[in-house]
């Protein structure tokens, strides 16, 4: 199982991070909100644990988009507020659970497993894969005819974004929200870039070809043959 934790206490990234690896969880941390929110969108994980008061982007905000984009992974709030109206607000914008800090790991961990039993966590899949070529989330691995593709951090996102979504136009817009920066400027040529380098990787030296524009509005990803 994955979990995201988003937290910039030093001293409670330790304790909890390392309680979760003793219980055999995978861990990756994030120190600011902005951070979490991206490893949020371009990652696969069973849940999150994330902290309100976060810098560069307060946790309500990341859950809030995170909501937004309708993407429902069972997140725990951590917060030094109990007050009712910040639980109620915290629960309202689609938490699943909260922990007035200071918090033992025990009772973190009980909240955990109590979540991933309800079985809001949907199991990830192993592997993508889109005829010859296939993608590894856990590894971060990508191969096309058995051949090991070596992809940038950017370029592993799209193409992750794209194998979610075969067959699926992919504007332009759907890219620069969920790959780039929030204020990204779209009327820049960057996302071509990106994508040209992208399929230079993974369709120059291989068939059948698999991401294809489609002029005037984004992109494809399929076996057109």
């Amino acid at each position: 199982m994955r979990i995201l934790l988003v937290e910039d206490d030093k001293g409670i990234v330790r304790f909890v991070r390392k309680g979760l690896l003793e219980n055999s969880f995978s861990v990756d941390v994030a120190s600011d909100g902005e951070e979490g929110l991206q490893w949020a969108l371009h990652k696969g994980y069973h849940l999150i644990v994330l902290d309100i008061m976060l810098p560069k982007m307060d946790g309500r905000e990341v859950l809030k988009r995170l909501r937004e984009k309708e993407i429902q992974i069972p997140v725990i709030f951590l917060t030094a507020k109990d007050s009712e109206s910040d639980i109620v607000q915290g629960l309202n914008l689609g938490a699943d659970d909260y922990l007035t800090k200071p918090f033992s790991f025990n009772e973190l961990l009980a909240r955990i497993q109590a979540i991933l039993r309800r079985g809001k966590a949907a199991p990830l899949p192993s592997k993508l894969q889109v005829t010859n070529l296939i993608l590894e989330p856990d590894g971060h691995r990508v191969f096309r005819e058995k051949k090991k593709i070596e992809l940038t951090p950017k370029e592993y996102a799209l193409l992750e974004f794209f194998m979610r979504h075969p067959g699926q136009i992919i504007t332009r817009t759907m890219i620069s929200e969920r790959i780039f920066d929030y204020h990204f400027d779209t009327a820049t040529n960057v996302i071509d870039v990106h994508v040209s380098h992208l399929r230079n990787k993974i369709d120059k030296d291989f068939e059948p070809k698999l991401l294809h524009t489609v002029k005037g509005v984004g992109y494809v990803f399929e076996d057109k043959g």
